[in-house]
Parts: C-alpha cells; structure tokens; sequence
C-alpha cells in the first residue's frame, strides 16, 4: 500500500517538480507587482494571468507526458493539455496532470501498433501526422468532455478547501501530514496535493495556505532541538549539522531517521504541526507559490507583502511546540543510551534509505560490510550523476558533498550533477542514489554504468571508493 502510493504521489510529483521554477518565477511576479504587492506594476501585473492561465498547466502537461513516452509523449501532452485549458475558465493544473500523462500514454500505444508497418522513406510522413492527428483528436476531447468534468472536480475540490480552512480545520491535516512525510509521501502530499490547489486559491486570494502545511521548517526543527538539549549518544553529536542542513538547505528528510530511531517522537513533530497550522489561519498567514524546497530563506522568498509576521509566528510555534512535546519522548529515550550510544540513529538511518521509493521488489541489496553495487570494472570517469526521487532534494546536497572531496582530491575536473531517478543522463560514468533506487536507477542508466547504492548522503565511504575509482 505504502509503495503504491509512494508510486502514485512520486507520479504526479513528477510532473510539477521540474517546473518548479516557472511557478516560483510565477509567484514572484505576483508578489512584486499585483496591486497589493511590493512594488504594484500595472503593466507588468498583466503577465500573472496568463503564466498561470496557459504556461504553467502546459508546462505540467508536457511533464506528464514526457514522463510517460519522452520528448515525442511530452509534446502530444502538452498539445492535449490545451484543450483543457481553453474549455474551462479556471488554472487547469488538474486537467493538465489528467490530460498530460494520457496523451503520453495514447501516443505511445498509437507508435507500438504501427511500428515495423510503415514503408521505408514514410517514417517521418507517419510518424508526424499520426501524432498530429492524435494530438487533434485529444485536444476536442479534452475541450468538450475532459476539461468540463475536470472543472467541476476542481471547484469541488476548492469549496472543500474553502470550507475546511473556514472551519479551522486545517490543522488536522497535521495528523496525515506529519507521518506521510517520514513514510516518503512529501512530495506526493505537497506538489501532487497542495500545491494545484494553492495555486488555485493565489489567482483568486493572493496567497494560499497550502503552500505551508507541508513545508514548515519548525516541527523538525523542533524535534532536532530536542535531540540536540537532551539526547545523548550519536543523536545528539549529529542533530547540530541536521538542524542546518534541514532549516536552512530544506532538506527535511534528514530528521526522518530522528523519528525512526524514537517513533514516539512522531506525536512532538504532530503537535508542533497541528500548532503551526492554526497559528498561520489565525494570522491568515499564506505564500504566494510552493517553496521549494522547504527552507526558510525559500518560505520568506515567497511570503507576500504584509504576510512576514504570519509566517514566521506560525515557523516559531511549530518549533517551540514540538520540541517541548518532542523533549519527552527523547528525554525517556536517552535513558537507556549511553554517551557513546548510535547504532539506533544508524539503523533508523539505513531504514529510511530502505523505505525510499522503489517498485515492488526493488528492495535495497545491501551488504554487510559494503554500500557498493557496482555493475562493472571502473573506466575513465567523466561524470558522476547523483540520482534521487525528485533530483531537487538529497541528491543536490550530495553533490557539494561529492564535489569538496573531489577538490581535495585534485579532481576538480570531473563533473558532478544531480537528476531525478527516472532521469539520469546517458552519459554517466557512475551512478550515486539511495539503496532504495539502485535497481531503478540500473534500469535508467546506460548499460554498463557503476551503480552504487548509498546509505547515508552526507558520510559515506562509498565516496572514498568512488574517489579512488576517478
């Protein structure tokens, strides 16, 4: 269960996470220069309707379907996604992940039927015309049938929004929030949820909530300030570097293994959630676009004029309150270690990599003794690619790892870049990902590339023998 819906939130994850750029320029212009901005624009306020009227839902269009069938899947999701959006007056973020990842899939089954059946020196004529014709069918169906029950779905959707947030009953969501994020669900809860309907509610309010629920730094911070005061052992040596590398980098999954090792502690990082949220409806607190990812320098990027104190009271709350709740359970917990103590937090470490994303029967292959699962002899290294689930998260942060002790090796000359799992370049000489993704990592990657599943991003010895490889 929790794998398929890893599969499906890392799915529709997909197809916003690449155009997070787009939607963060989106929001700023928003923020500069609607007439409640920083710096009211008429003239340049006119640019809001359109990105998020056209550009953004086509842009997850074409994600959608290039994740489905490459660049020719992209294109004919793209084209699709057009029909939604000019059949409805609303953002067309739903339709576009509907009708995206369909004319992908549509394409690609039209190419498997009439491959190996087209005469020699007619493979262009076919190729385009088959596709521009499917892209025209798509395109009306979308207009008159899909994009008209997307629209209703959607204001559905965002009268359900409306009334809960009215109700004050956002911050029970904290309840589904918090444990979904330590079972790898942040990115399918925050881009493939929230994120199209806070989009929605910017266009019609300014600001969204939903931008917030999920990305708060200050329930784990609060858990990490918690370990910090009163662990002992490993937990405690290590949380410093954790608190930075997750309130400033926004990399929260580095707290997952803090929750692990202690389960208790999952109440602490709830309450402080639950805290948070309604401190930010009190304050009628909102961002603009989705920070990404959850840092406190992206979340202060994209708070609206006036929204600073909002923003920040609910940050606060959220950390105070869990680490007060948090400080329990570590407390009781750091009982029974000694100063010494870290096989749990190591154990909790490799439990999170293990938990990682992966299709059935993907599980980590993992030795005893050694991290590495490499697939051939080593060659001359180029490149190094650092491959995760989304290729915005872990897998940056373990690129500047990688690349301060490449220059401390003298090999400042080999490059070293991040990508999404379901991604990686053709030309890679080694492939670095968690344990949980080795075997999709494998199926990606051009045959014969060193794969290594690696346990922990930030100390590794796999860097070392991939060091020595180079």
């Amino acid at each position: 269960m929790r794998e398929s819906l890893q599969k499906f939130g890392g799915f529709l994850a997909g197809m916003v996470i690449p155009n997070i750029a787009a939607i963060i320029c989106w929001g700023l212009i928003t923020a500069f220069f609607i007439p409640t901005g920083w710096v009211p624009d008429e003239n340049l306020a006119k640019l809001v309707g359109p990105m998020i009227q056209y550009l953004l839902p086509i842009l997850i269009g074409f994600a959608g379907g290039r994740l489905v069938y490459g660049l020719r899947g992209g294109v004919i999701g793209a084209t699709a996604t057009m029909g939604v959006i000019v059949g409805s007056d609303i953002p067309m973020f739903l339709g576009a992940m509907v009708m995206g990842p369909f004319g992908g899939w549509v394409i690609k089954k039209c190419d498997a039927m009439i491959e190996h059946k087209i005469p020699t020196g007619f493979e262009m004529l076919v190729n385009n015309f088959s596709a521009g014709i499917l892209g025209m069918i798509l395109v009306i169906l979308a207009y008159n049938i899909i994009g008209p029950v997307v629209a209703g779905i959607a204001t559905l959707l965002g009268s359900a929004a409306k009334v809960i947030a009215e109700a004050k009953l956002l911050p029970l969501l904290a309840l589904l929030i918090e444990p979904g994020k330590v079972l790898f669900l942040n990115n399918a809860i925050n881009h493939g949820v929230f994120s199209p309907i806070g989009i929605a509610e910017v266009k019609e309010f300014g600001q969204s909530i939903f931008f917030l629920l999920e990305t708060n730094p200050g329930p784990g911070l609060g858990l990490l300030l918690a370990y910090w005061v009163f662990g002992k052992g490993l937990g405690k040596q290590s949380a410093p570097g954790a608190i930075i590398i997750h309130f400033f980098g926004g990399i929260h999954e580095i707290y997952f293994p803090y929750v692990l090792m202690n389960p208790l502690c999952i109440i602490g990082v709830i309450a402080g959630g639950m805290a948070a949220d309604l401190t930010f409806l009190l304050f009628n607190a909102g961002l603009v676009a989705t920070p990404s990812p959850g840092s406190i320098f992206a979340l202060l990027a994209m708070t609206p004029k006036g929204g600073l104190i909002g923003v920040l009271a609910g940050i606060i709350v959220g950390t105070v309150v869990s680490f007060l709740v948090s400080s329990i359970f570590v407390r009781a917990y750091s009982g029974n270690v000694d100063e010494q103590g870290g096989a749990d937090l190591i154990s909790a470490r490799q439990l999170v990599q293990a938990m990682k994303p992966a299709k059935a029967g993907e599980q980590v292959q993992q030795s005893a003794n050694s991290q590495t699962l490499a697939t051939k002899e080593a060659g001359l290294v180029k490149k190094i690619v650092f491959a995760c689930e989304a290729g915005m998260g872990s897998s940056v942060m373990a690129v500047s790892v990688l690349k301060k002790k490449l220059a401390q090796a003298g090999k400042k000359e080999i490059e070293v870049v991040h990508s999404p799992v379901n991604q990686i370049p053709q030309d890679a000489d080694i492939v670095l990902t968690a344990a949980g993704l080795v075997e999709s990592a494998r199926k990606v990657a051009a045959p014969g590339t060193r794969v290594y599943g690696v346990q922990d991003f930030i100390n590794t010895p796999v860097y070392d023998e991939v060091i020595k490889q180079c």
